[in-house]
C-alpha cells in the first residue's frame, strides 16, 4: 500500500467536515481539483471508495469513517508534537482549538480567555474560539476537532475528562411594566399563561424548558423565535414577551433596556459550565495552561 502523507488526511479531514470539497478547498487554499485528485489516489491506494455525494452532502463511507477517525488521531498526534516543541523556546507557544455554548461567550468566557493573554508568558499562544450548541461541542472535543470545549454539564460527557467551570441562573426577563415585574422570584410553570421569545429549538435551553412544560402537560407558546440572546433581550425589552435567559447576562441589559429579571425557583435553573477534554495528560502544555487558568478564574 502506497504510505499515506499528512496533507491528504487533512484534505480528507476537511472535506468530511465541511460535507463539501469547495468549502475544504477554500479552507485550505487549494484547488477543489487538486483535493479530488488527492482524493482519489488514496482510495485507489486503499482500495475501496471512502466518500459519497448525497443529499446531505459529501459523506464518509464506512471505510472513510473508520479512516477519518485514525486520520483526526494522527493530525492530532503532529499537531502536539509541534506545539510540545514549540513550548521549549522561551514562554509557552502554539495554538488551542476552544468550542464554546452561546451561553458561555457571551458571559465571563472572553473576559477569562483575554486575561490568559495578556500574561506575558502566554504571548506566543493563538486562541481559536468558534461557538457551538452545548452537545456540538462535546462531539468535536470527543471526535478531536477541537482540543478543549466550554459547555453546559448536563450534555453527555461520556469518554471526555472535564473541570468545573463557571455557574449561572437561569431567570425569567419581563418588561419593567410587566405585570410580573412585582415578583422576588418565579416558578417556570407559573409563566406558562405568558408569550415567549424563544432561541433556536436545538438548543440545550430550550429543550429543557419544552421538558419542563411537557411535565405540566403544557407546552410553551412563543410570540417569537431568534438566533441569539441580543435580539431576545431587544424582544423582551420591547415588552412583546418575556423570556428564560441567563441570569448574568440579563443584569447587562437590564440597566440599558428597562428589563427586570426574576429568579427561576427551579432546582434545573441553576447552571455548571464546564472545560471539557480527552485527556488532560494529551493535551499541549499551551491547553493545558488554558484549562488551568479557566478553572482558577471561575474559582476566583
Amino acid at each position: 500500500m502506497t504510505p499515506l502523507d499528512l496533507t491528504t488526511l487533512r484534505l480528507l479531514v476537511a472535506v468530511c467536515e465541511h460535507q463539501n470539497i469547495a468549502r475544504a478547498a477554500a479552507q485550505e487554499n487549494i484547488a477543489a481539483s487538486a483535493i479530488s485528485k488527492r482524493l482519489a489516489h488514496l482510495e485507489k491506494a486503499v482500495g475501496a471508495p471512502l466518500l459519497v455525494r448525497g443529499r446531505r452532502g459529501t459523506q464518509p463511507t464506512e471505510v472513510g469513517s473508520a479512516l477519518l477517525e485514525h486520520a483526526r488521531g494522527v493530525l492530532f498526534a503532529v499537531e502536539r508534537m509541534q506545539n510540545d516543541l514549540a513550548a521549549y523556546g522561551g514562554g509557552l507557544k502554539g495554538q488551542v482549538r476552544l468550542l464554546a455554548t452561546p451561553s458561555a461567550i457571551a458571559e465571563s468566557l472572553p473576559d477569562d480567555i483575554a486575561a490568559f493573554m495578556r500574561k506575558p508568558a502566554h504571548r506566543g499562544i493563538k486562541i481559536d474560539i468558534e461557538e457551538r450548541l452545548t452537545a456540538d461541542v462535546a462531539r468535536a472535543v470527543r471526535d478531536r476537532s477541537a482540543s478543549l470545549g466550554v459547555c453546559w454539564d448536563n450534555v453527555d460527557l461520556t469518554g471526555l475528562d472535564h473541570r468545573p467551570y463557571r455557574r449561572d441562573e437561569l431567570a425569567l426577563a419581563v418588561h419593567s411594566d410587566h405585570p410580573l415585574a412585582s415578583r422576588k422570584r418565579i416558578r417556570f410553570s407559573e409563566t406558562l399563561d405568558q408569550q415567549h421569545v424563544g432561541l433556536p429549538p436545538s438548543s440545550a435551553v430550550q429543550a429543557m424548558l419544552r421538558q419542563a412544560a411537557a411535565r405540566r402537560g403544557r407546552t410553551i407558546d412563543y410570540r417569537v423565535i431568534v438566533s441569539n440572546f441580543d435580539a431576545a433581550f431587544r424582544v423582551v425589552a420591547a415588552n412583546l414577551a418575556v423570556g428564560v435567559l441567563p441570569q448574568q447576562l440579563g443584569r447587562q441589559y437590564a440597566r440599558l433596556s428597562g428589563i427586570t429579571m426574576l429568579p427561576l425557583v427551579d432546582a434545573w435553573a441553576r447552571r455548571l459550565f464546564v472545560v471539557c477534554f480527552r485527556d488532560y495528560d494529551e493535551l499541549s502544555p499551551a491547553a493545558q495552561s488554558m484549562v488551568d487558568h479557566l478553572v482558577k478564574s471561575a474559582a476566583a
